[in-house]
């Protein structure tokens, strides 16, 4: 239900709790990720209403859908990929809810389960969570670079992984900032260069 912390799910409203700190501290980091990772013909969004059916309403923690609009309807596109922050225990609920997307034309529901630092995706031909190995990457259109599981689910800082992104992407702040380095080293070292070419002469006469 949109501005609302209700979801719809079977028809039935259901209240969606507030995250505690291990939850929203993985939905910080898959929000950053995400906004790192998406190519320029895509966009990134956390807690993105969408119908799947008259009886659904879901808001996914993150959702990755073309930026341009629907030709047809000038709204916003569906969302390409899906993901849910999820305990343990919530999986099976998280998993009606994939099902429901994949059926609303979803390409991909992934989960992040918190608890036990593992990612799972959705797979249509057996309708239930498939485990995604630690060392795994996700490969898909909407990425400039394959996001690395265990960025999505580690407890540790995402930082490398969105800078990995960023530079993929060409920043213009860290080109720049790269640029400025490569040219400090550049002068850097014409400058150790000359005080090391002048001692060697120096030596050479015996005046070092």
């Amino acid at each position: 239900m949109p501005e609302t912390r209700y979801e719809v799910v079977g028809g039935e409203v259901v209240y969606v709790s507030p995250a505690d700190q291990p939850h929203g501290s993985r939905h910080s980091k898959l929000s950053a990720l995400l906004e790192a990772y998406v190519d320029d013909d895509f966009d990134a969004a956390a807690d993105m209403l969408t119908r799947t059916s008259e009886k659904n309403d879901f808001a996914p923690d993150g959702s990755v859908y073309p930026a341009a609009p629907d030709p047809e309807t000038g709204g916003r596109q569906l969302e390409h990929l899906a993901f849910e922050v999820v305990s343990s225990e919530s999986l099976s609920h998280a998993g009606k809810k994939a099902a429901e997307l994949a059926k609303r034309g979803v390409r991909r529901i992934f989960a992040l389960d918190v608890e036990r630092q593992r990612a799972l995706e959705w797979s249509r031909e057996t309708g239930s969570w498939s485990l995604l190995h630690g060392d795994a990457v996700i490969e898909d259109e909407a990425f400039v670079l394959p996001l690395p599981v265990h960025a999505l689910v580690s407890a540790a800082r995402a930082d490398d992984a969105v800078a990995r992104a960023l530079l993929a992407k060409a920043n213009p702040v860290l080109t720049a900032a790269l640029a400025e380095t490569a040219a400090q080293s550049k002068a850097e070292g014409k400058a150790e260069a000359s005080a090391e070419g002048l001692l060697a002469v120096l030596a050479t006469r015996g005046l070092a």
